[in-house]
């Protein structure tokens, strides 16, 4: 009898184990390949007119990912490797602004890169801007909101209709003379220029791969699931080119006073988070603007590490990372609490210093040893052939930052599933090319974490949390 208890919890241990599709086992993770490529072969599902809640003064909205809303995908791989280049080109393009506002020491904020260069922001939401619902890729690394707009000169395609302010009994332009024309510089980088028939802001977003909007500035009623923001400063795009997807155009989370979090700080304190979810077309997470913890739905305590202040950098979330671990074996480099690392919700894969990024390549393998190799995929160089294993029990990465933060990788961004059958899978993360160079974390390796960005207390907080907007 005395052994009862123990088979009786040895039972339940096992039990909850197999439940999950991704099940921890400490500091390793049982990942489910077969699962994984039945997702990637189902159809997918239109991710506009999503929904939203409202929950004791926090906005609650669901996100999707955006490459899985227009149905199937016929080129896996080929769409993979646009994914890849893309984020490539992102991360140079913030390496190189980097470099130059050090080089020039100019203490201003710089613009910032956003990451809808090519394909490589992936989460939207849908919001209302002057009675009209529109779908916008969300993007912590820019600030200024814009759309695109009736009568376009230039604008790509959209599934929604273009916003028309000529409908909007609420639109207003924005003056040139006005403390919003000003912010532009602030914000993107260049500064707002007049109409030539009126005093009107027009303004100018470029990014690295030569996408742009261009437009003028206007003000109006913005609803955030059922909460109003009046007189919302967005950009209304009629001249707008690049791979910017089906959304209607892009929201603006950075930390300028053009920003979203800045304009509606009286409302929201500040304070956001999300929790990005995976690749299936069906998943969804949410986006939830306020400070009510008791919307979260994390499943382990929420831990905060400061935001780093530096002038230089002062658009950018900047964490100090100060170690790291693989299957629970802690690594060490001279690079750990130095130079800072962003987060940012449009790089895809994660980019880390040389020395940490070989550090934990050579600890993995050590770890998921006996597994045949196969070919580096574009900027992943550590790959394997899975395709005889219908799922396999991987070494997980964990992040430690400055004081009591630490992010635990979820199993399912540790892979980068290339090829369907799983004869091309890689190791999710990448080198940067210099040790001096800014580690960026990318939202591939962000997925089910709740993300909290306090910008009034100057931290971010990570918890683990299964996302879902239900």
């Amino acid at each position: 009898m005395a052994l009862w208890p123990s088979m009786a919890v040895l039972l339940i241990l096992v039990v909850l184990c197999c439940m999950d599709e991704v099940s921890s086992l400490g500091e390793k993770g049982v990942l489910s390949l077969r699962k994984l490529q039945s997702k990637q072969t189902g159809e997918g599902r239109s991710c506009f007119s999503q929904k939203s809640r409202t929950q004791n003064g926090a906005t609650i909205l669901e996100m999707k990912q955006r490459d899985y809303c227009s149905g199937p995908i016929r080129d896996w791989e080929r769409k993979l490797q646009k994914l890849l280049i893309a984020d490539d080109v992102r991360v140079r393009s913030i390496q190189s602004q980097i470099k130059n506002v050090v080089s020039t020491q100019i203490e201003t904020q710089i613009p910032i890169s956003s990451g809808v260069r090519l394909q490589t922001l992936n989460y939207i939401v849908t919001v209302a801007l002057g009675g009209r619902n529109l779908t916008v890729i969300v993007d912590t690394g820019s600030d200024l909101t814009w759309v695109q707009c009736q009568p376009c000169k230039l604008c790509y395609s959209q599934p929604d209709p273009l916003f028309n302010p000529l409908i909007s009994s609420s639109y207003q332009s924005v003056q040139c003379n006005s403390q919003a024309c000003h912010t532009l510089q602030f914000a993107t980088g260049n500064s707002g220029s007049c109409g030539k028939n009126a005093p009107i802001c027009n303004y100018v977003v470029t990014y690295g791969d030569g996408s742009y909007s261009h437009g003028e500035l206007g003000t109006d009623h913005l609803v955030l699931g059922t909460t109003p923001v009046e007189n919302f400063v967005f950009g209304c795009g009629r001249n707008n080119k690049g791979l910017f997807g089906a959304a209607s155009g892009l929201m603006g989370l950075g930390r300028s006073d053009l920003s979203l979090i800045s304009q509606t700080s009286n409302v929201f304190g500040g304070v956001f988070s999300y929790c990005l979810p995976d690749s299936d077309a069906t998943a969804s997470g949410s986006l939830i603007l306020g400070n009510d913890t008791s919307a979260y739905k994390n499943t382990t305590p929420i831990s905060y590490t400061r935001l780093v202040p530096n002038p230089q950098l002062s658009s950018f979330y900047v964490l100090n990372l100060t170690g790291t671990s693989v299957g629970g074996v802690a690594l060490s480099s001279p690079n750990f609490g130095k130079g800072g690392i962003l987060i940012d919700s449009g790089t895809v894969i994660t980019r880390l210093p040389p020395s940490i990024y070989m550090a934990i390549k050579a600890e993995f393998l050590k770890q998921f040893s006996g597994y045949p190799p196969a070919p580096s995929f574009s900027i992943l160089d550590t790959c394997f052939n899975l395709s005889a294993y219908a799922e396999v029990n991987i070494p997980t990465l964990k992040l430690w930052f400055e004081g009591d933060g630490q992010m635990s990788v979820d199993v399912s961004g540790m892979f980068y599933i290339v090829k369907r059958d799983a004869s091309q899978v890689c190791l999710a993360l990448a080198s940067l090319a210099y040790e001096d160079e800014i580690g960026i974390i990318g939202n591939y390796q962000q997925r089910n974490t709740r993300v909290i960005y306090d910008t009034q207390q100057m931290k971010v907080g990570f918890a683990r949390e299964m996302c879902s907007f239900s």
